[in-house]
């Protein structure tokens, strides 16, 4: 028997299993959601029929994968090496429920395609209630029509602010203003060819452009929010200008009145499980071949996992991942050509959006020696600056041990980039963990059922695939 495993079921990992299906491979998709999509595909609860551009109705993903296994609302918590491929355990059921049904699946080659997570900057008053992330303050509003607040002010760098702000007026909410705080014109003109590739994202940005002046949202750039104000909860923020390092330009400070502030400075890849397979990461991100495969045999990536370039890159880069795994377990496949056309015409718009909206150091400016950098362990910019004095510290590891950083419930997902790139080491290591999610004791040491297709006289290449 011949089985892929895909993990997570965006864009790239439903490309992936479609096209790994559709070389009569046994697939199964897991996902920690309900449904298929991911957050780009995410069902809109006020207007489903009204996408934005979005190329893939939610409500035909379902139909769209019918000879896939779809194992939903389950954590894949672990990926151990056996002879012949790899064992994924996970637990099915919601994350707060009572009980977990416990399972591991066996295959010969993984798909990962886990996505990645707003990164979010600190800044005084970023722990105060009503200050949320970007993703999270449109999932609730395209997901449950439910606006985060009343008087919204939306912040950060990258295009992802534009149909943000967008869900939450439509969810009922006052957008306020929309605070880019790169030159997002002047830095795609450094890189025009990349521009070029992707035109055809600019209908789809002039639409949520056009609905942000129709409801006469201020939108300024070299503009950040470096402060939120409130007794209990937020009440108005500061809003600043920016010079080119992102420090504040003395003078140019106001302040606003608002209830809620949702932020967001691009992604962070989630790349627990890839550093668990032993996948080799560069700049954070996975590096994979021309067939999306990664220097572990047998496991592919595919999407924000190997750098951040939009849906249609992570679409076209599942297509080849799915492809170079059915043929690594034994399927008759030829290269996907036109799949992986787009996804090196993908990889220079990816490149060209990294350069039109960087994270510049001048954030660390925007702290103060109060200001909470790890939020779970409630750990201020002082105490982690005292600890890294006092110590001596080379890497994640040694940080979290000296300073506490990271060893709250989110195990320095929020925390651990912005505290790495504040002490001065590297953090890689704040997602190299042998548990990739929380699990209960109580499921470890229950018993999983097994589902091993592996035959020992079935073998792909051992080098993984290259076409």
């Amino acid at each position: 028997m011949r089985r892929v495993v895909v993990i997570g079921a965006g864009p790239a990992g439903m490309a992936a299993a479609r096209e790994a299906a559709a070389h009569g491979v046994e697939v199964v998709l897991i996902d920690a959601a309900a449904k298929l999509g991911g957050q780009y595909h995410r069902q809109d609860a006020l207007e489903p029929g009204d996408r934005f551009g979005s190329p893939v109705a939610p409500g035909s993903a379902e139909a769209a994968l019918p000879e896939v296994e779809h194992v939903a609302d389950a954590t894949v918590w672990a990926i151990e090496p056996i002879d012949g491929g790899h064992r994924v355990h996970l637990r099915i059921g919601p994350a707060d429920g009572p009980s977990r049904q416990g399972r591991a699946v066996e295959a010969r080659a993984i798909v990962l395609a886990t996505g990645a997570y707003d990164r979010a900057l600190p800044f005084p008053g970023w722990d105060l209630p009503g200050v949320v992330t970007v993703g999270a303050a449109q999932a609730l509003a395209k997901g449950q029509g439910v606006a985060v607040g009343d008087r919204v002010v939306v912040g950060g760098t990258g295009p992802f602010l534009l149909p943000a702000a967008v869900s939450l007026i439509r969810a009922g909410a006052r957008v306020v203003e929309v605070a880019e705080a790169n030159a997002a014109v002047t830095g795609w003109l450094t890189s025009p060819r990349g521009a070029l590739a992707g035109w055809s994202k600019s209908g789809e940005l002039a639409r949520y452009a056009a609905a942000l002046v129709r409801r006469r949202v201020p939108y300024r750039s070299r503009t950040a929010v470096v402060e939120a104000h409130g007794s209990e909860v937020v009440e108005s923020v500061t809003l600043a200008r920016l010079d080119a390092r992102w420090t504040p330009i003395p003078g140019s400070e106001r302040r606003v009145q608002a209830d809620a502030v949702a932020v967001g400075f691009g992604f962070t890849p989630q790349s627990e499980l890839a550093l668990a397979t032993r996948c080799r990461v560069s700049d954070g991100f996975v590096v994979v071949d021309a067939a999306q495969g990664t220097t572990a045999p047998g496991v592919f990536a595919a999407g924000e996992l190997t750098g951040i370039g939009g849906a249609d890159l992570a679409a076209a880069e599942g297509a080849v991942a799915g492809a170079a795994a059915a043929k690594y377990v034994g399927a008759a496949v030829e290269p996907p050509l036109r799949a992986m056309a787009r996804v090196r015409s993908g990889r220079r718009f990816a490149a060209a959006l990294a350069a039109a909206y960087p994270v510049r150091a001048g954030w660390h400016d925007w702290l103060r020696d109060d200001t909470i950098v790890c939020r779970c362990e409630e750990i201020t910019k002082a105490a982690l600056f005292r600890a890294v004095d006092d110590r001596d510290v080379g890497a994640a590891r040694s940080l979290k041990l000296v300073s506490g950083v990271g060893l709250g419930l989110c195990q320095g997902r929020v925390c651990g980039q912005n505290a790495a790139e504040l002490a001065g080491v590297d953090g890689t290591g704040f997602a190299k963990r042998p548990i990739a999610s929380p699990v209960r004791l109580a499921e470890l040491a229950e018993e999983e059922p097994i589902e091993s297709p592996i035959d020992a006289e079935e073998s792909g290449s051992p080098l993984g695939v290259e076409y």
